[in-house]
């Protein structure tokens, strides 16, 4: 009962997070998911696919009344996106695809995720910047291209790990698609929740899934989405944004301990006890 209710305050808190800051949720669903309810990895990544979804498309709301949601630029990046996360799913089912690999690949998106968070917070506490100012805008003559290349990369990294991928995706929208932040952010829920459902089709039949937890989360974060956007009259996001990358760094470090075995598969020691020949090929 206690894990039921610490893994549902969890959940409230993604909703939280994305109301106060407008992302990083999705990567504290999968974790939640996976060392607290204790559900097999590849089932959570699945089931992170249909919560982070459904909230991202319940907080497409306000954008939408707000006219803050690009339906081109959703509709050329969100094809992409969801195609990469189609085909992410299916590699996920791969067989020397293993739960401890997702894992490990999860915590080195949050690696990145934190970061970025870090470094843009960071640069707000100074002044106010230009979004130049906080992404580096790439010498492309053809952006769309980029956009479209960049998207089938998110939608892959969406289905593997189950990430939202809205860190990348914002970013993307801002300096490839040259769109306002404001219709970035609305723009990316749409995408997020277009990369959501492509990916659940391809572990759809694959995996087994709790539909009460699922559902339960749901409620939970669309709850904490209505707080984090009342508080967030209060709380300086910028602060938080920081203090949430360095929150999510703890968290990386953390999964990446414990899955360190799978670390150590690839070592020089483990792979010289499993072949015998392997110092003889490395002077090859």
């Amino acid at each position: 009962m206690i894990t039921w209710i610490l893994g549902h305050i969890l959940a409230a808190g993604i909703g939280i997070s994305l109301g106060l800051i407008g992302g990083g949720g999705s990567v504290l669903a999968l974790p939640t998911l996976v060392y607290v309810m204790e559900i097999e990895p590849k089932s959570a990544v699945a089931m992170t696919l249909v919560i982070v979804g459904t909230v991202s498309l319940i907080g497409v709301i306000p954008h939408w009344k707000q006219g803050n949601v690009n339906l081109k630029t959703a509709f050329i990046f969100g094809s992409a996106t969801m195609l990469g996360a189609f085909a992410g799913a299916k590699i996920a089912n791969l067989p020397f695809i293993t739960g401890n690999l997702q894992m490990l690949l999860f915590a080195i998106m949050m690696l990145l995720a934190s970061g970025l968070m870090i470094r843009r917070s960071a640069k707000s506490t100074v002044k106010q910047p230009d979004i130049s100012e906080i992404y580096t805008k790439p010498i492309c003559k053809y952006c769309w291209l980029w956009l479209v290349s960049e998207g089938l990369g998110v939608g892959i990294l969406t289905g593997l790990v189950g990430v939202g991928g809205g860190f990348a995706i914002i970013p993307a929208l801002v300096i490839l698609g040259n769109i306002p932040m404001k219709q970035a952010i609305g723009t990316s829920l749409v995408i997020i929740a277009a990369n959501a459902v492509s990916g659940f089709v391809g572990y759809w039949g694959e995996v087994t899934l709790d539909w009460n937890i699922i559902a339960s989360f749901i409620i939970a974060a669309s709850i904490g989405t209505v707080l984090g956007a009342y508080l967030s009259q209060y709380v300086d996001g910028k602060k938080l944004q920081k203090y949430f990358g360095y929150f999510l760094l703890g968290v990386a470090a953390l999964i990446l301990f414990q899955n360190r075995s799978i670390l150590e598969e690839f070592s020089p020691k483990r792979a010289a006890d499993h072949n015998p020949n392997y110092q003889q090929i490395l002077r090859i």
